[in-house]
């Protein structure tokens, strides 16, 4: 079904926006198994470029990544992946209250993680780990994640557009906020000992 979702999502979001939120309101969605199957997708990509294809600076040989040491970030990605979707879902859940809509837990869940749909399929650029290329196609993907969010939370959430603006941007503010942390958390495992063993 999940399938459908996604196809749904990236020709015709609004209607299938409607489709989700009758599917979850019913009591037959379940977020879970969206979530665990996409964030595979970049985290496998990335373990695979990361030791297989290797990166490139300038004209020298490719840099890789031992296969111990990218099972470990890819475990890692993994999980964190899954974190993020799911406290975004509930951070939805949470603001609901201050934008006077009470929707459930799952359905919010299922809101970040299929607004986030698009950042899981460009995770399969990262099989060929290419700065500028990752940039080019991930650019566009991360737009069409803002606009899935600003389309669908209105809609999931059933209140105005103009509210609705103001609750996605609010939403996509502490996502921009659990970035940051994120990546400074990334910052502070390198510097414990956890940074990436590179073959030469």
């Amino acid at each position: 079904m999940f399938i459908q979702h996604i196809i749904g999502l990236l020709t015709d979001p609004t209607r299938q926006w409607e489709k989700i939120r009758e599917q979850y309101q019913s009591g037959s969605g379940n977020p879970v198994g969206h979530v665990l199957i996409l964030a595979l997708i970049p985290a496998v990509s990335g373990y695979i470029g990361t030791t297989q294809v290797g990166w490139r600076i300038g004209v020298g040989e490719p840099i890789r990544i031992t296969g111990d040491s990218a099972m470990s970030i890819a475990i890692i990605y993994y999980i964190a992946l899954l974190v993020g979707i799911f406290s975004v879902g509930w951070v939805i859940h949470l603001l609901g209250k201050a934008y006077e809509v009470q929707k459930p837990l799952p359905l919010c869940i299922a809101l970040a993680a299929y607004t986030a749909t698009p950042l899981f399929l460009i995770g399969l650029m990262q099989v060929y780990p290419v700065l500028w290329l990752n940039m080019l196609m991930g650019l566009p993907a991360l737009a069409y994640t803002v606009y899935l969010l600003y389309s669908g939370l209105p809609i999931m959430m059933e209140i105005p557009t103009e509210r609705g603006f103001l609750y996605s941007s609010a939403v996509l503010a502490v996502g921009l906020v659990a970035l940051v942390a994120m990546l400074a958390m990334t910052a502070l495992l390198w510097g414990m000992g956890l940074q990436p063993v590179f073959t030469y």
